[in-house]
């Protein structure tokens, strides 16, 4: 068994679960990290989505009451209905794109320089919203007053979940974040955010767990049953990183905005691409 190998998992597992639910993009961070750890190529590619199942595991666990409700109601209970829909409709956008789009992706933008472009750009974008909401709602937006067109996740229609779907699809581009784009893009269709940050939690579910399922069986021949340690570790650290992070980040977006995760991207990206042209670091593909 290779030590540094499951170390490297480890670590890659922590910065996905740190950064899965929050707008900066997991798989940018994950990209970056696996070329400062040297943790590249194919196999690593299909490690890095794989993984990502273990941080939807801890989304399933913290709203485990509210999936067992929906389960358990959706032959009776309109609610449930609704709800299941919603997240079903908001799916599938990402389906049809993903499958379409995901190989050419892949094959030319996940590299370092164009995932701290894609930092800087959505930085800038996460600006201009919460400038938007501060002129539109300034204090109310915080101070727990009723302004949201859409309060909570089952006040919305299907018609919100489509667009929230759309919105999504952005995330096909790594670096730009499939949180930030649902719960920014949230925002601006009218969205509490509460509201935003919870259906992007329950949205990541079959999303995520899709694609890691997905990558792991279009790809099953690059692996080896002695890679399951390196997948379990990294599944495992990625579960408790994530469930840390959503607990925080619930009781955060209760008072805060999300400007300083902007800020972090623009500096993140500019350093990223200040190294890479100044041979500082050398950013693997």
């Amino acid at each position: 068994m290779d030590i540094v190998l499951l170390i490297k998992a480890a670590l890659m597992g922590i910065v996905e679960g740190l950064t899965e639910f929050l707008p900066i993009s997991s798989t940018g961070h994950l990209i970056l990290a696996g070329s400062l750890l040297d943790f590249t190529g194919e196999k690593a590619k299909v490690f890095e989505i794989a993984i990502q199942t273990g941080a939807m595991f801890s989304v399933m666990w913290e709203y485990r009451e509210r999936l067992r409700r929906t389960v358990l109601g959706i032959t009776h209970d309109p609610v449930a209905q609704r709800f299941a829909l919603n997240v079903l409709i908001a799916f599938m956008p990402a389906v049809v794109l993903g499958l379409s789009f995901g190989a050419v992706i892949k094959a030319h933008l996940f590299r370092p320089v164009p995932v701290a472009l894609a930092f800087i750009a959505g930085g800038l974008i996460i600006l201009a919203v919460e400038h938007r909401h501060r002129r539109l709602y300034g204090a109310l937006d915080l101070a727990g007053k009723r302004h949201a067109r859409v309060e909570t996740v089952d006040e919305m229609s299907y018609l919100d979940a489509l667009k929230v779907g759309l919105l999504q699809c952005l995330a096909l581009i790594p670096g730009t974040s499939r949180s930030g784009a649902t719960i920014i893009g949230g925002l601006v269709l009218g969205l509490s955010r509460k509201a935003a940050t919870e259906f992007s939690f329950y949205l990541g579910i079959p999303t995520l767990m899709g694609a890691g399922a997905y990558s792991v069986w279009k790809q099953r021949e690059l692996l080896r049953w002695d890679d399951l340690p390196m997948f379990a570790v990294g599944t495992v650290t990625a579960f408790f990183a994530a469930l840390l992070c959503i607990r925080w980040l619930i009781r955060y977006v209760s008072t805060h905005d999300f400007v300083p995760f902007a800020w972090y991207r623009i500096v993140f990206g500019v350093v990223v691409l200040a190294t890479a042209w100044s041979g500082a670091v050398t950013w693997a593909a």
